[in-house]
């Protein structure tokens, strides 16, 4: 039994095996859009409980 799987960019359903040379996208064009958006910086992961420099007032980066 083939493993379906959507899209990450559009949502399209896609079977997940060797013949696509695009998994887990449906298309180059998917492909494109998704790494034009890391590119980007569109993709982020919030910072949660930042450490606070030596006077504590200040979030260290």
């Amino acid at each position: 039994m083939a493993t379906i799987v959507d899209c990450p960019t559009c949502g399209t359903k896609v079977e997940w095996n060797e013949k696509n040379k695009y998994r887990p996208f449906c298309s180059e064009r998917c492909k494109q859009i998704d790494l034009g958006a890391w590119a980007e910086e569109k993709y982020t992961i919030p910072a949660v409980n930042l450490p606070l420099d030596d006077e504590g007032d200040k979030p260290v980066q």
